[in-house]
Formats: structure tokens, sequence, C-alpha cells
């Protein structure tokens, strides 16, 4: 049988660490049945926040790269779509894999559905039900244009049913009558994979001088958060006092368009404080790796990231959301996390109700971390 070929498309540094699951089971498990191109497009382009990944994850490096480098959303789609078509008509795949919710995804997506080339969509059906979010109409336009579509919680079957799709295995799989799976997360997989790793590979405990539970890890990267002077100084008055309430150091590995605003728009006496508060540890960006090591030491997680939401759940952390919504439902219905927005007050409140909350509970929402494999072995039995 002759293996079949998959184009994979990454660009932001969310999707590069989840192709490395997907990667992995190909190399040990199904390289004789798939062979798998990476198209990077470039959507993350400073070495910090993509391309060391590449070495520290053992992901294969991509096939294509095609640059795009930021810009607005209609200037990073439109380059990306001329660029894939030209790619996929060149190497004519068996189908193209996207990974989330980016322009990157909603790229590849659209250039792979108009010339007729099987979509794959791993994380399919989650939603924040805010079309206000790009990554929702991103998310929501990708499925509708799948082939087969991988969702890693029962709240995205319950999505995508809602929406129309029938969880019928009766046909073929093809645009018209996708199949609907759920698989799991293949995060989980690459979180219980990449922790052993980084317990022998991790040095940043060491060089922050940081103890197991004795620290919060924050990030802040979206531009709804980032961008908007009132919004900015909410989340760092809240962050300051959190960290003034809790006597824990609070390490914030920084995004950098973070650092530029916060340059721009923090109130000067803010920034002063901050600046002079030597438990508000404020670093440059961190691979895998230290983020997985920093997780998994951390007594309490504060983000705006879908996927740190996510991975504070996995290593058992309980997580303040700096969103009005998150698409990761099960963790605020099970009590794990907290939606705070940008609100000082809830910040500050949530931050302490969680530290101070002692009967967590994690069901298994995400799958047994053999996710992959699963999607590997349904992508070979529809193509």
């Amino acid at each position: 049988m002759s293996r079949k070929k998959i184009i994979t498309i990454i660009g932001a540094r969310p999707q590069i660490i989840k192709a490395a699951a997907i990667s992995r089971a190909i190399k040990h498990k199904f390289s004789d049945q798939l062979v798998e191109l990476i198209v990077h497009t470039g959507q993350h382009y400073d070495e910090n926040m993509s391309a060391v990944f590449f070495t520290e994850l053992d992901i294969p490096q991509p096939d294509f790269n095609l640059e795009i480098g930021s810009g607005s959303h209609a200037l990073q789609t439109g380059k990306m779509l001329i660029g894939l078509e030209e790619i996929f008509l060149k190497e004519n795949p068996d189908a193209v894999l996207v990974y989330g919710d980016t322009n990157s995804t909603i790229a590849g997506a659209l250039a792979a559905s108009k010339i007729h080339i099987p979509l794959i969509h791993v994380e399919a059906g989650l939603r924040s039900f805010n079309k206000a979010m790009p990554e929702e109409i991103n998310r929501i336009a990708c499925d509708h244009m799948s082939t087969l579509l991988f969702t890693p919680t029962s709240s995205g079957i319950a999505n995508l049913i809602q929406e129309g799709f029938s969880m019928s295995r009766e046909h073929k799989a093809q645009i018209d009558q996708p199949l609907v799976t759920h698989s799991g997360d293949v995060m989980f997989d690459n979180s219980i994979y990449f922790s052993e790793l980084s317990k022998s590979n991790s040095k940043v405990l060491e060089l922050l001088n940081l103890n197991k539970d004795q620290y919060i890890l924050c990030t802040i990267h979206r531009d709804t958060n980032t961008d908007h002077a009132i919004a900015i100084n909410s989340i760092f008055n809240g962050l300051l006092q959190v960290q003034k309430e809790s006597g824990l150091n609070l390490v914030l590995p920084l995004h950098p368009r973070t650092r530029k605003k916060m340059e721009e728009l923090l109130d000067h006496k803010l920034k002063e404080a901050i600046a002079n508060n030597s438990l508000f540890q404020i670093i440059d960006p961190v691979g895998f790796l230290d983020i997985i090591a920093l997780e998994e030491n951390s007594k309490l997680i504060i983000t705006d990231s879908g996927g740190l939401q996510k991975e504070a759940y996995f290593f058992k952390k309980p997580c303040v959301i700096l969103r009005e919504q998150t698409e990761w439902v099960e963790i605020v219905d099970n009590g794990n996390a907290l939606l705070a927005g940008t609100d000082t007050a809830l910040i500050v409140q949530h931050s302490a109700a969680l530290l101070a909350k002692k009967d967590f509970t994690y069901p298994p929402f995400y799958g047994d971390a053999h996710a992959a494999e699963a999607i590997c072995e349904i992508i070979i039995e529809n193509l």
C-alpha cells in the first residue's frame, strides 16, 4: 500500500507544539502508511517564539517556510493563501492538516477546500460563543470546510451536533459528509511526554531561584488585553495586588507585543511599582520545556492563553483566566479555573479563592494521552 501524503500547516507557537504529537506518532508508528510534509507560514517569526521549538521538541524542520511575518489579519491570510495554494498544487497531497484557530488555520482550510483537497482539523468543535474574537470566526469556518474533524472534548462534540454535524459513520468521510471524532487532546499527549524531558533538561527554576509551589506563573499576549490602556492597566494592577496579598513570587515570561504595550500604555506609577518589586519577575519568553517546568511547579497560573489554561489542568494547577469566555468550558464548570477578564477586583478575588481552595478534582476531560495515535489511525482509514 502506498503511503498517503499529508501536508501539515503550522505558523503560531501553539501549533508548532501541537504538531509534535502527530509528527512523533507518524515517525514511530505510522511511517509505512503516512508521509508528512510541514509548511511553516511564518506567522510567528521571532526566534524565541518559533524556531527554537523545532530543535527543542524534535519536530522535523519545515519542508516549506512562507516567511509571512506580522501584518493585519487580511494581509497575513491573503499572503498565506497565495503561498499555500502554490504548494498544494505542486505537491498534490491526499489531505491538509490544520490545528486550532489562527490565521494559518483559516488560510490552510480555504486554500485546501477551494481546490478540493480533504481538510483535517485537529481541535475542532471548540467555541467561545464570542464572534468578536477572530479565533472564533476561524474555528467555525474551518470546521465547516473539513472532512475529518477531531475534537478534544465532549463539549466540542455537542457544539458540532448543535451546528448540524452528524455523528454517523455510515459513509466514507467527505466534505459534505464529514466524520466527527472525539479524539482526546494532542496537547495532553505532549504535556505528559515532554514533562519527563523538562524534568531532566530545564534549568529555569534554578536560574530564577524559584521553589515548587512558591510562585504564580502569568502570561499575557492577547491584543484585547495588551493593546488597550484601560485593559492592560487593570490587569497589571490586579497582578501587583495578587503578588502583594499572596506573598508569592509572580513570574511573567513576557510576549514581545506585551512588553512594547507596557512601555506605551502602563501608568508610570504602576510601571515604577512593578520595576521596584523584586518578587514581580518579568523575564523573556521561554521554550516549551521551560514553560512546562514553570507550570508544573507553580502554585497558580494566571493567563489569557488557551493552551496554558489546559496545561494548568493537565498539571493539576488552578487557573485564573484573563478572558470573558473560554472554549475550555470544562475546567471552569468543574471549578479548576475562574474567568476574570480584565477586572482588577476579579483577578484579585479569584486568585485568592483558588489559592485557598483544597477540594479540586480532575476528571479525564482530555482523553488518555494517546490522541495522536487515534487521529493517525482514523486518517489512514478514511483517506
